[in-house]
């Protein structure tokens, strides 16, 4: 398994709930500061991270996303 979180900046103010809605998302809550939500997800394989984030990127309101992943 390969993890990652995705950070995201949106004005929208349920965005941490729309972002549990899409597949891999493990978790997602609302931050303070540049961004405005995180989105823990965990997939297979290192290449469907970028699967999530453009599906992520596609949300309403999502303005952008940067990608972390966990390094072991």
């Amino acid at each position: 398994m390969v993890r990652a979180i995705i950070l995201v900046k949106s004005p929208k103010k349920l965005i941490a709930a729309r972002l549990r809605k899409v597949s891999s998302v493990m978790d997602s809550f609302p931050t303070s500061g540049q961004f405005d939500a995180v989105a823990i997800i965990e997939v297979e394989e290192l290449g469907k991270i970028k699967d999530i984030a453009t599906q992520i990127q596609k949300i309403s309101g999502v303005e952008r996303t940067e990608t972390m992943v966990e390094v072991q």
